[in-house]
């Protein structure tokens, strides 16, 4: 693992909320902390209502984690595009993220319940 990276259990049950809606809660979430930003918590897919993302064109590379693939998250009034994103085949390193789904949280809530 890159030595700026660390990847943890994120400790109690969270929450993601989209347009007031609950799209996802778990008990399993991993807490990403990479350097001096702030942490990121993945969900697990299984963990996350799919139907309310949308898979995107977006694509992006980090030279740590892999490639990222992003989702728009589509909810009753509005579609919040390229908000949510998962490293589906991270780098070796970073393999406890696979499966996992990431929010932004400037129009997404990402709440420890």
């Amino acid at each position: 693992m890159a030595k700026h990276i660390t990847i943890r259990k994120a400790s109690g049950t969270w929450v993601v909320r989209a347009g007031g809606a609950v799209i996802g809660e778990s008990a399993n979430a991993l807490e990403l902390v990479e350097g001096d930003y702030p942490p990121v918590i993945y969900f697990p897919r299984g963990d996350i209502a799919m139907a309310f993302l949308d898979r995107s064109d977006k694509s992006s590379h980090c030279p740590h984690k892999g490639d990222a693939t992003y989702f728009s998250v589509i909810t009753k009034s509005m579609t919040l595009k390229d908000q949510a994103w998962s490293y589906e085949t991270p780098k070796d390193q970073m393999s406890d993220i696979e499966g996992h789904i990431a929010f932004y949280t400037t129009d997404i809530a990402v709440e420890r319940l």
